[in-house]
């Protein structure tokens, strides 16, 4: 099992340390989701990972060896800031890329035309980046970091300025490369994509982990701490409950946030006789709720 795999590494900039002693372990055929705020030391990751950036102390190791520069060819890469050549056709440009990752030109372009068809853009072989619009430029920047088959894919806000329809295709494509093994390090900015599509997680604030694990676990130790409440009757005096951290009234009724679950036994048993309770509903907390609880602040 090919796994990569960081050992207490920090990477300092002068008195500045950008990453602070962070382990992670990220088998294949996995999602790992990796959040953080601005500044919170992702990108420094990305490119110790993608050997750019070399640690100050710790190991990077993919499949048991160190990480360096060698190994690019089995790595794809989608950065946050996009990056492709504007009047280059697109051919030619993913030609290019795919040459620099070792791939032969007929093989490069077989798998352009499994993508481009797979994103249903099958036209777009012959146009320059230029004629794209934004959303389709997103897709043949994804189809440069995949093309040749990595082993290791790190996506950075792979679904930005994309609508609906195309999240939807970009999101397919990444769990078709998972089921074929390939490991993806995946952040993001939507908290629903992560909960959707990771098993694992870490978030990260000023360069330390502040919440690691399986997000069915992570979940777990913060409790089932969300409750919505819908009623015939006024439901003001909730907001002020004991044990209710915040709360906001709704059209059918209030959304609370509570400190465990006894709370929620005790709020039933003081309306239940007040009239009809059309939803009483405890649900596992966000994992928006979980960052702003860790790290002070909502990701959106």
């Amino acid at each position: 099992m090919m796994v990569l795999e960081l050992k207490e590494v920090t990477k300092r900039f002068g008195s500045f340390t950008a990453v602070d002693h962070l382990s992670l372990k990220i088998p294949e055929k996995e999602i790992f989701g990796f959040l953080g705020a601005n500044g919170s030391g992702k990108t420094t990751t990305f490119r110790m990972i993608l050997g750019l950036l070399n640690p100050s102390t710790g190991i990077v190791t993919w499949d048991g060896e160190p990480v360096d520069y060698s190994i690019s060819p089995i790595i794809g890469y989608l950065p946050e800031e996009r990056g492709l050549y504007p009047k280059l056709k697109v051919n030619e440009q993913m030609v290019y890329l795919a040459k620099l990752r070792g791939m032969a030109k007929k093989e490069a372009l077989k798998e352009l035309v499994y993508w481009l068809d797979r994103f249903k853009v099958p036209e777009y072989a012959g146009k320059k980046v230029e004629e794209l619009s934004k959303g389709n430029q997103q897709k043949i920047q994804f189809i440069a970091a995949v093309i040749h088959k990595p082993k290791l894919l790190i996506l950075d806000e792979p679904f930005s300025g994309l609508d609906p329809l195309n999240v939807e295709l970009l999101k397919d494509a990444v769990l078709e490369l998972k089921e074929n093994g390939t490991t993806i390090l995946f952040s993001s900015h939507r908290m629903e994509h992560v909960e959707e599509m990771c098993e694992h997680l870490c978030i990260l604030q000023k360069g330390k982990p502040v919440v690691h694990g399986a997000l069915k676990e992570i979940k777990r130790a913060y409790g089932r701490k969300n409750l919505v409440i819908h009623a015939d009757f006024s439901l003001d005096e909730m907001l002020h409950f004991p044990g209710v951290t915040q709360g906001k009234l709704t059209a059918e009724g209030i959304s609370l946030q509570i400190k465990e679950e006894a709370v929620a036994q005790q709020i039933i048993n003081s309306i239940v006789t007040k009239g009809f309770i059309s939803k009483f509903e405890l649900e596992e907390p966000s994992l928006n709720d979980i960052f702003i609880e860790k790290v002070g602040a909502s990701y959106e």
